[in-house]
C-alpha cells in the first residue's frame, strides 16, 4: 500500500508539474511571438500589448508541411555581405505534439555556393541593384538610331562603379536659387543604404505620417517641385495632391516618390548627391519587378509606380543610360487600357507619359510610337468642354502637334525615281500640310478665351529690357497649350513641302510665333511648365536672327536650369552651332542671308494653289530635317510584342482593372 501511495504521489507530482509548465499558445498574437512572451489571447488586444501600448498583430494558424527546397531561386550575390538560409522549421515543430515526426533530417551539404545563373531574377552590385537589361532597349542599337549630332549628349554606356566611389554622384551644379537651398535644407546624414539587414515595410501595412526627416524632406521636394510639372496636364493634380497619400501604405510607390524628390534635390543643391536617390530608385525598381511576377498584383499601382520612375529617368543627366521604365511604363499603361478617354489616375498617367514622348520626338525628330489616332481624343472642335476644364483643349492640341511631329519626321530625303511619282508625293504632302495648318488654326479660333493671353506688351512697352514681348497667361494649362501651339506653328513653317523657310510667307510665320513663344518663356515664373518650355524654346530659338535675341535665349536657359535643375547645357552647344557662332565667317554669311530673306521673291507657286510646279532637284542630305524613325525606345512598348519590356520578370496578371469609365474630359 505504501508503494501504491508513493506511486500515486509521484504521478500527482508529475501532473502538477506538467500543469504548472506554460503551454505553447497557438492562437496568440504575432507581437507576443516576436517578443517571446506568452500571450493571453485576449481580444481585441491581449494584455501584454495593451500594457506596452503596442499594436496587437494577429496571424493565422501554422500548418507544417514538409517541403524541401534546394538552390533557392533568388540568391542575390554581393561583394560586401553574404546570405545564408537558416531552416528553423524543425525547432518550431518540436514544440508541437507529433510535429518533429513529420520532418526527416536532411543530408549535410557542402558549403559550395552555386554560381549565379544568367536567368537569376535580380542581380546586385555593391549592395545596390544594377540596371536590368531589357531586350527592347539595348543601348547600342538605340544609339545607332539616334541623330548623329545628338550623340555627344549621350555618351556610350559605361559600367557603374561601386557606391564607395563618390565621384559617380557628385555634380558640379551651382544651382541653389530654388525653394530648397543650402540655407533651408539641413545637411545630409551619413548614408546607411547598403545595410543588408534593413527591413522593408510590408505593402499591406498602413502607416501614419512620415516621421523620418529625410523622407519628409524628399517628399516635400517632390510635391512642391517635381509634382508641379507632372501635374501640368492634370486638372486634379494626382501626383502632387492625391497619390502621396496612397503611397503611405504602398512602399513601392513611396520609394518612387522619394527617388524623384532626392534626385531633384541633388540637381539644385550641391550638398546632396545622387546616391540617396539611387537607393530609393533601386528599391522601388526591385519591388516593381517582384510585383510583376505576381499574377494577382495591383496593376494600377504598378503602372503608376513605373510612370514615376520614368520621370526619374527623364531627370537623369544621361537618360539613355537608364531606360528601365520608359518603355515599361508605356506597356503597363496599355495593359491597364488607359487612353485619352480615361478619367482619374489613369488619365494623369496617360497624359504625362504621352507628353514626355511627344517632347522627345520633337527633340530627336522621331515619329510618335503610339499612333495619335489611337489615343481616343475627341477632336470635334465644335463640341465645347465644361468651363474651367481647359485641359481638354490642351489634349486636343497635343494630338495636332503629334500629327505635325509625325509629318515633320517623314520628310523625304531623296526624290522619287520618276517625275510623275515625285509630283504625286509633293501633292499628297502639300494637302497634308494644308490640313494640319487648317486644323491648328481652327483649334486656335475655337479654343476658349481663357487659353489666350490675358495681357500682351511689345518690347518697347516694357521696362524689362527684353527683346521679346511680354505675354501674360494666367493658368498653367493655358501656358502649356500656347507653348505647344506656337511650337506646332514653327514646325509647320519649317516643313512646307513647296516653300523654303526663307520664303517671306514662311519666314514671317516662323518669326512671329517664335517671338511670341520666347516672350511667354522669358516672362514666365511658373516652374511647373519648365519641361515643355525647354523643348519649345529650343525649336523657336533655331530661327532667331538677332544676336541680342540669341543671347537672351541662352540666358533664359541658364535661368531655367538654375531654378529647376533641368540640364540645358547641351542646348547651348547645339544652338551656337546652328547660329554659326563657332565660325565667325559662317555667322556673318548667315546674317546676310537672314537680312535678305524678306527680299526674296515668292516662288512661282503660292501655297494655296493645288497646281504643282516643275519637280525641283533632289534635296541634299543637309537640306531640311532628316527623315525620322518611329520612337525606338517605345516601339516595342507592349506586352504583346515578342521583345516586350521587363522581359525576364513579367507575368501576365490574372485580373485586369475594370474597364475605365470614359468621359469627355
Amino acid at each position: 500500500m505504501a508503494a501504491n501511495e508513493s506511486a500515486s504521489g509521484t504521478a500527482a507530482g508529475e501532473s502538477v508539474s506538467a500543469a504548472a509548465r506554460p503551454k505553447r499558445v497557438r492562437t496568440g498574437c504575432l507581437t507576443c511571438r516576436e517578443r517571446h512572451l506568452k500571450c493571453d489571447e485576449g481580444l481585441p488586444e491581449c494584455q501584454n500589448c495593451r500594457k506596452s501600448s503596442r499594436t496587437c498583430k494577429r496571424g493565422v494558424r501554422l500548418n507544417f508541411i514538409d517541403t524541401q527546397v534546394k538552390n533557392p531561386p533568388i540568391t542575390p550575390p554581393t561583394q560586401e555581405w553574404d546570405i545564408v538560409f537558416q531552416d528553423e522549421s524543425r525547432e518550431i515543430a518540436s514544440e508541437y505534439r507529433g510535429g518533429l515526426g513529420r520532418y526527416a533530417a536532411l543530408p549535410q551539404e557542402s558549403d559550395h555556393t552555386p554560381e549565379t545563373k544568367d536567368e537569376a531574377l535580380y542581380q546586385f552590385s555593391s549592395g545596390v541593384m544594377s540596371t536590368p537589361t531589357l531586350a527592347p532597349q539595348q543601348l547600342p542599337s538605340l544609339q545607332q538610331s539616334l541623330p548623329a549630332e545628338n550623340m555627344d549628349s549621350y555618351p556610350a554606356v559605361s559600367q557603374r562603379r561601386p557606391d564607395n566611389s563618390r565621384e559617380q554622384h557628385i555634380h558640379s551644379s551651382d544651382n541653389t536659387d530654388t525653394t530648397f537651398t543650402s540655407q533651408t535644407i539641413p545637411p545630409p546624414q551619413a548614408s546607411t543604404y547598403n545595410n543588408a539587414k534593413r527591413t522593408l515595410t510590408p505593402p499591406s501595412e498602413d502607416r501614419g505620417p512620415l516621421d523620418s526627416p529625410e523622407e519628409l524632406l524628399f517628399m516635400q521636394v517632390f510635391v512642391e517641385e517635381v509634382g508641379l510639372w507632372m501635374d501640368s496636364l492634370d486638372p486634379y493634380k494626382h501626383f502632387s495632391r492625391l497619390l502621396p497619400f496612397a503611397s503611405l501604405h504602398e512602399p513601392m510607390l513611396l520609394n518612387a516618390f522619394l527617388a524623384c524628390g532626392a534626385r531633384h534635390l541633388s540637381l539644385v543643391n550641391p550638398a546632396y548627391h545622387e546616391d540617396k536617390a539611387l537607393h530609393y530608385y533601386d528599391d522601388a525598381t526591385t519591388r516593381l519587378l517582384e510585383a510583376l511576377q505576381n499574377p494577382n498584383r495591383d496593376t494600377v499601382i504598378c503602372a503608376t509606380t513605373a510612370v514615376i520612375l520614368n520621370a526619374y529617368e527623364i531627370m537623369s543627366e544621361r537618360p539613355l543610360q537608364r531606360m528601365n521604365h520608359i518603355a515599361g511604363a508605356r506597356a503597363l499603361i496599355k495593359e491597364c487600357r488607359w487612353t485619352a478617354k480615361t478619367s482619374g489616375v489613369g488619365a494623369a498617367c496617360f497624359w504625362i507619359n504621352v507628353g514626355m514622348e511627344l517632347l522627345s520626338c520633337i527633340r530627336f525628330n522621331w515619329q510618335v510610337a503610339w499612333d495619335p489616332d489611337l489615343w481616343g481624343v475627341d477632336m470635334d472642335l465644335s463640341r465645347d468642354i465644361d468651363y474651367g476644364q481647359e485641359e481638354g483643349w490642351t489634349y486636343r492640341l497635343m494630338y495636332i502637334v503629334a500629327k505635325i511631329a509625325n509629318f515633320r519626321s517623314s520628310v523625304p530625303r531623296q526624290a522619287e525615281s520618276t517625275q510623275h511619282a515625285e509630283q504625286v508625293r509633293l501633292q499628297n504632302r502639300f494637302n497634308e500640310w494644308n490640313r494640319l495648318k487648317d486644323w491648328i488654326d481652327s483649334w486656335n479660333s475655337a479654343s476658349p478665351r481663357t487659353l489666350r493671353p490675358m495681357g500682351y506688351l511689345y518690347p518697347h512697352q516694357t521696362s524689362s529690357k527684353s527683346a521679346f514681348p511680354e505675354v501674360w497667361l494666367i493658368k498653367r494649362t493655358s501656358i502649356v497649350a500656347r507653348l505647344f501651339y506656337h511650337t506646332g506653328m514653327c514646325l509647320l513653317a519649317q516643313t512646307h513641302p513647296l516653300l523654303s523657310t526663307r520664303a517671306p510667307e514662311m519666314h514671317d510665320l516662323q518669326q512671329s510665333h517664335a517671338h511670341d513663344l520666347c516672350g511667354i518663356v522669358a516672362h514666365n515664373k511658373d516652374r511647373g511648365v519648365a519641361s515643355v518650355a525647354i523643348r519649345s524654346l529650343a525649336i523657336a530659338a533655331e530661327c532667331l536672327v538677332s544676336r541680342r535675341e540669341q543671347e537672351e535665349v541662352l540666358e533664359i536657359f541658364d535661368r531655367i536650369q538654375k531654378e529647376t535643375g533641368w540640364r540645358t547645357g547641351f542646348l547651348h552647344k547645339e544652338l551656337k552651332e546652328k547660329w554659326g557662332w563657332n565660325n565667325e565667317e559662317q555667322y556673318q554669311q548667315q546674317q546676310q542671308q537672314n537680312m535678305s530673306a524678306s527680299l526674296l521673291p515668292l516662288q512661282n507657286f503660292p501655297y494655296q494653289t493645288p497646281n504643282l510646279p516643275p519637280v525641283p532637284p533632289p534635296p541634299s542630305l543637309k537640306q531640311g530635317p532628316r527623315q525620322g524613325i518611329i520612337n525606338p525606345i517605345l516601339r516595342s512598348a507592349d506586352f504583346s510584342a515578342p521583345t516586350h519590356p521587363y522581359q525576364s520578370h513579367y507575368v501576365a496578371p490574372l485580373h485586369l482593372p475594370p474597364k475605365p469609365q470614359y468621359s469627355h474630359y
